[in-house]
Formats: C-alpha cells, structure tokens, sequence
C-alpha cells in the first residue's frame, strides 16, 4: 500500500499525528503565530506555543480551535496542511486520513473538520467519536458484546462513552476540561492575589501542585505575575491544596457527566462496566488523584491508561483495520467536485 495511514487526534491544545506502523511521530501544540500586518503564518506548534504572551502587538498566538471545535476554519487548514506535510513529506500519494471528534459534535462541526482534512491533501477521510478512538489506543476490545466505559479528559472537552459491539451506546460530551481547570487557576490568583499571569504559567501551576483530592503532599510553589493595582511584576506562593480547592467546582462538573452517562446505561452492560472498571485517557487524567476522585464520585473502580496522551492519537490509526466492524462509529465522506 502506497498511501500513508494516519490517526489525527486534532485537539484543542495539542494535536497529535499516528502513521500506520511507525507510531507517533508528531505530537504538538495547537498553536498559530500569525502578522497582524500580513495575515503571513510566522510559526506553527511548539515554535508558536512559546510565543503565547510574549508577541509584539503586530504578533498574535492563536488557537484555532476553541472546547474542541474549530473556531478559525482557514488557520486551522494550514495548521493541519503544514503538520501533514511534515509527517508524509513530498510524497506523490496522498494519506488516509481518520480525524477524531468530541462525542456529540454537530453536523456543521463534523462537515468542517472532514473539509479541513479534504483540502490539506487526505485521499479520504474519516471521522470517529474521541472516546471510541481512545478506548482502541488503550487497547480495549470494543467489539465484543461486553460493556467499556472511557472518559477522555482533553484540552477543550471532556468526552465520555459506554462502547459495545463497536458502537457507542451512550455519550456525552462536556466543554470542561484542561483550559477550564487551567481557567479557575486564573481566576483564583486574580481575586485572592490580584495578580494577573498568562496561560502557560497556569498550565505550570495546574501540572506543578495541581490535585482532584486532598493532597497527599503538600508542595509550595512561586509564581510571578504582574500585580493588576501597581503594574508591577508580583511573586506569590501557591500550594497544593489550594489548587485542590479552585479546581474543585470544574472536576464536579466531570464527575456529575460520567454519573448521568452512567445512569442512563443499561443494566447489563453496567454490570460489565463495574466489574473491568471505568477507563481515563487524555492529558487531564494525568492531574494527581483524578482517578481517586472519580472512583469516589461513582463507585465504581476508575484507572488510568497506560500512555493517556496518546490513546486517542493511537486508536485513531488503528481504526482502518476495524473499519467493517465499526462503520457505524464513522462519518466518511468522499471528496466533493
């Protein structure tokens, strides 16, 4: 087979590239640098990324894509075309390409992200549900007559899924994930501390000292900012358990979502879930103590993939291989003359 393979997890913060039997090979932030001036592209991913809040005022660092939708059609093409173009290099064939997509997204959204992947060189195109992708990577069978319950904590959304017989059974998909946590912990410092800092450091603070649970350590940790009363650059000292508390109120929200999923399961495949226990992938099922809390909030026994980041990428390139057995987990459309 000429034509390349590829699984693209197209996230909010990062987007991750799978190419059929070689793995993971590009793996970086959803991130533009564009001329205000030009509309020219200066910088694309990680080069980009480092410039989020340093950019002169004819610079701006843009994230096309906003709790998991895209929110800048064009910057997301050529963010997609250039990592595309990286990955498969001049080659005269172009790739399959499978795309995957928060659970729940709605046709205008789906149409978007299929023609993005259209016109930035795919053969064809395919779409799956994150979850369905996920639970593949981390190496679930989802074709069996056997409940599997995944909860894919990203950067813009958080999807959730009960899988059997290669479809999806119930999902629900909730716009509260990392960049809400990474918010709270924003907003926190400007209230208590009126001290204004940038979505990098909150990044640091939220992988740094960040827990769902009390913390079994407690760790102190220096942040610098500029202080919102003189303008002048303020340092403060944050601890881990009080993260703990300002990302209380958004780690609910998660756990009240796999409740409802939860609730409207059928018996059957319940019983199935509460025995192999609930599956977390995605960069927030990294925050400590996420799985404590959600076994907890439900119980039932939670665990986290074995590569989280990767789960969704991985799942996604090998879904060509399952493609009969779960052709209702896709949207395909071919090209449009």
């Amino acid at each position: 087979m000429w034509n390349k393979r590829l699984g693209i997890d197209l996230g909010t913060a990062t987007t991750l590239i799978y190419v059929y039997g070689k793995g993971i090979v590009l793996n970086e932030p959803s991130v533009v640098a564009i001329s205000k001036h030009t509309n020219e592209i200066l910088a694309i991913g990680r080069e980009a990324w480092e410039m989020i809040g340093k950019t002169p005022e004819y610079i701006v660092a843009h994230r096309p894509l906003r709790e998991g939708v895209i929110s800048d059609y064009e910057v997301t093409r050529r963010m997609l075309t250039y990592f595309i173009q990286r990955v498969c290099g001049k080659s005269l064939f172009k790739p399959d390409i499978v795309v995957c997509i928060p659970s729940g997204g709605t046709e205008v959204e789906k149409r978007a992200v299929l023609d993005a992947a259209y016109r930035a060189g795919a053969r064809k195109a395919y779409l799956i549900e994150e979850p369905m992708a996920a639970a593949l990577g981390a190496g679930i069978d989802i074709t069996g007559p056997s409940g599997s319950m995944v909860i894919d904590i990203g950067g813009g959304t958080t999807d959730i899924a009960v899988l059997s017989l290669g479809g999806v059974v119930v999902s629900q998909s909730v716009r509260v994930a990392g960049d809400q946590l990474d918010d709270a912990i924003t907003k926190h410092l400007r209230k208590k501390f009126n001290l204004l800092i940038g979505e990098r450091t909150a990044e640091v603070i939220k992988i740094e000292v960040g827990w769902a649970v009390p913390p079994k350590e407690e760790k102190i940790l220096k942040v610098k900012g500029r202080d919102l009363v003189s303008g002048l650059p303020k340092e403060v000292a944050l601890t881990s358990s009080e993260i703990y508390k300002c990302l209380s109120e958004q780690l609910s929200a998660i756990a009240e979502m796999a409740r409802s999923v939860l609730e409207k399961t059928p018996p059957e495949l319940a019983a199935d879930i509460g025995e192999k226990g609930i599956c977390l992938t995605g960069g927030g099922s990294l925050l400590r103590g996420i799985d404590e809390m959600l076994a907890k909030a439900l119980g039932t026994p939670v665990y986290v993939a074995e590569d989280p980041i990767s789960c969704v990428a991985l799942g996604a390139g090998k879904v060509l291989d399952y493609l009969k057995l779960l052709r209702d987990g896709f949207l395909y459309t071919k090209r449009e003359k």
